[in-house]
């Protein structure tokens, strides 16, 4: 079914869910049904409780992705403010009156079940800048002061974020946005100065903002030998199991780090590594060969798009999610330090999958309209 730039913004629902990328889907469903298997194996053998819930989330994440896939993409570009808004006020509340667990305040509590703010900052962020820099011209984008507008906007939710603590989603989110302006056109100098301040700030962070933990993981990740009981744990199990795993691995259900509780979190920051000891080389080979398919569909899909928002959204949705698989690992490689972040669709957490599911709806609704022409007055509906 050929739709053309003039009518795509105005297909039925049903024309929208035939335009939709049924291939990228599928992909989704693939690599989630490896985190299902991986989960039922971390519960040694069970469906319960972590497989059973992941799957459940999984299907509701399907049905939010294919409802913000069809929305109309001017209506997220309209709204991507007030989105932004909103999170940063649940960030707010997660301030003053979240939930604590596992020595971080990260959640709100609902009673029925628990939301964490920052995995909506993730999508808001992308939206933001996307609907910031949309229209902007090339001499705009050179001006100092209108880069700083969406600075100010990114620094205030990382900093919040920083505050839970949440090191890890911290740096996903400020990663994120600086490739995005980097995508908008921002110059490279203004780069450039924001390295050098960093370089600068080095000093105060680790004296008067980062907690003692967190200075002791960026400590073990140099030398993680000099604590193995203690803040060198994680890693130095991590970096056992991954060796032990050899080419082809131990066996489903047969790794002797994660099934006798030698291996920490394996439902969640460390479940690759779980992935890597019972299937060894080739299967952590085969689960990094699709995120990879994942990642150039999702790219392309970006670049395919005519309109600037489009670009901006699909290329943001695109980056975060390279970084998180990216990070997480390396990090139970031991390559980069320990943060504490989920492996997208493995990884068992609820927030984090929704969110996930929602930022690929996103991306979705850019290929549905990716021949659609935005202009300078569509965010104010002209």
């Amino acid at each position: 079914m050929a739709i053309s730039p003039f009518q795509q913004s105005d297909m039925s629902i049903g024309q929208r869910l035939w335009q939709i990328n049924w291939s990228f889907v599928l992909l989704l469903g693939i690599t989630a049904s490896v985190g299902f298997g991986m989960l039922y194996s971390a519960a040694n053998g069970s469906f319960e409780p972590w497989a059973s819930r992941q799957m459940i989330r999984f299907t509701a994440g399907i049905f939010i992705m294919l409802v913000v896939a069809v929305i109309d993409i001017h209506v997220w570009l309209r709204y991507a403010y007030a989105f932004y808004v909103v999170s940063l006020a649940l960030l707010i509340v997660v301030e003053f009156g979240g939930s604590i667990g596992m020595g971080a305040q990260r959640w709100i509590d609902l009673g029925v079940f628990t939301i964490q703010p920052s995995e909506l900052m993730k999508i808001s962020i992308i939206l933001l800048l996307a609907r910031y820099f949309y229209a902007s011209r090339l001499e705009d984008v050179s001006r100092i002061s209108h880069v700083f507008v969406p600075l100010i906007l990114l620094a205030i939710p990382a900093f919040l974020v920083l505050r839970q603590p949440d090191l890890g989603t911290t740096i996903l989110l400020v990663a994120t946005g600086v490739v995005m302006l980097f995508l908008a056109g921002v110059r490279v100098w203004v780069f450039v100065a924001g390295a050098v301040a960093t370089i600068a700030a080095v000093v105060p962070l680790w004296k008067f903002v980062l907690l003692d933990y967190q200075k002791q993981r960026l400590l073990m990740f140099i030398d993680p030998e000099k604590d193995p009981l203690g803040a060198g744990y994680h890693i130095l199990q991590s970096k056992i199991a991954l060796g032990s795993g050899g080419m082809f691995g131990k066996g489903f259900l047969e790794g002797s780090q994660s099934h006798l509780s030698f291996l920490p979190e394996k439902q969640t920051d460390f479940i690759f590594t779980m992935l890597a000891e019972e299937f060894g080389l080739v299967g952590g080979m085969a689960l990094i060969g699709l995120y990879l398919l994942l990642l150039i569909y999702a790219f392309a899909i970006s670049l395919r798009c005519r309109s600037q928002f489009g670009r901006l959204v699909g290329m943001g949705v695109s980056t975060s999610f390279f970084l998180n698989v990216f990070v997480n690992i390396a990090m139970v490689m031991g390559v980069v330090p320990v943060v504490g972040m989920p492996l997208p669709l493995i990884s068992y957490g609820g927030t984090a999958m929704l969110s996930l599911m929602f930022s690929f709806g996103l991306l979705l609704c850019v290929y549905v309209h990716r021949d659609v022409q935005i202009g300078p007055g569509a965010a104010d509906g002209n």
